[in-house]
C-alpha cells in the first residue's frame, strides 16, 4: 500500500499519471483525438470516421468512448456538418484558438 492509505492531492495525481490521465481527465486516445482535430483539421467540423482514421482507432471507439467525454467537458461540440474543437480544447493543447471559436469547458480536476 502506497501513501499509508490516505489519499492526498499529490497521490492522486501521481496515480491519474500512472495510467497518463492529465489535469482535466483527458488520456492518450482524448488528447490524439483532440490533436488530430486540431493539427490537422484545422478544428473541425470533420467526421467521426474520418477523425478515428487519422488517431488509428475503429470509428465506434471514437463515438462510444473517447467523444462522450470529450463533449462533456466541453472540448469538442457535434454540429450536422461534425465535431468541432472549442476554444477550452485549443488551449489545453498549448495552442491559441482561431478567430471566432468558442467554448469555455470546466474546471480541472485540480482546480
Amino acid at each position: 500500500m502506497r501513501a499509508d492509505g490516505l489519499i492526498t492531492r499529490d497521490v492522486a495525481k501521481a496515480a491519474l499519471a500512472v495510467y497518463d490521465v492529465d489535469e482535466l481527465g483527458l488520456d492518450r486516445l482524448d488528447r490524439a483525438v483532440l490533436s488530430a482535430l486540431t493539427r490537422s483539421f484545422g478544428g473541425g467540423p470533420v467526421g467521426v470516421s474520418t477523425l478515428a482514421v487519422a488517431v488509428g482507432e475503429e470509428a465506434t471507439t471514437v463515438e462510444e468512448v473517447c467523444e462522450p467525454f470529450l463533449v462533456r467537458a466541453g472540448m469538442v461540440a457535434r454540429t450536422p456538418r461534425g465535431r468541432v474543437a472549442t476554444a477550452l480544447a485549443w488551449t489545453h493543447l498549448g495552442m491559441t484558438p482561431p478567430a471566432g471559436v468558442t467554448g469555455l469547458g470546466q474546471p480541472g480536476l485540480f482546480d
